[in-house]
């Protein structure tokens, strides 16, 4: 049984579109509906790089920023709540959910060169959920 349902937003056109069908799946089956997005820790991209640790108050700043943004694009779904983390998206989405949460991803987010190099976000979600996974398929662009 379905107790909630979870999404993974990342702002993108494909990720508004998960979150219209998690809303509705939500919605059919009575449970809260739950909008996450993962922020990505920087950094370096050189090996040789100085690792420095970003500025507090701007780590904070950018949390905000997201859970603002992320608060707009729910609020057509009353009483959905945000969750805004750092870390892997897959990863993280994966640990917000249990057996009984409905899991939402797009199946295309960000740019072809980032599925490359990273691998698909809702392949890896599809791999280690520990329940029903939900993919959105989203046209292309012609």
């Amino acid at each position: 049984m379905i107790t909630r349902v979870l999404v993974g937003v990342d702002f993108s056109e494909a990720s508004k579109q998960a979150l219209v069908r998690a809303g509705s799946w939500a919605g059919q089956c009575g449970v809260p509906l739950v909008a996450m997005h993962v922020l990505q820790p920087p950094a370096p991209m050189l090996p040789e790089a100085q690792i420095a640790l970003p500025d507090p108050a701007w780590l904070h700043t950018m949390e905000d920023h997201a859970r603002e943004q992320l608060e707009v694009w729910v609020k057509p779904y009353a009483g959905t709540s945000v969750i805004v983390k750092w870390g892997g998206p897959a990863e993280e989405l994966v640990s917000e959910a249990d057996p009984q949460t409905l899991l939402v991803v797009a199946q295309v987010g960000h740019s072809t060169l980032e599925r490359l190099l990273f691998g698909s976000t809702a392949a890896r979600v599809v791999r280690l959920a520990p329940c029903d996974v939900l993919v959105v398929r989203t046209e292309k662009a012609k």
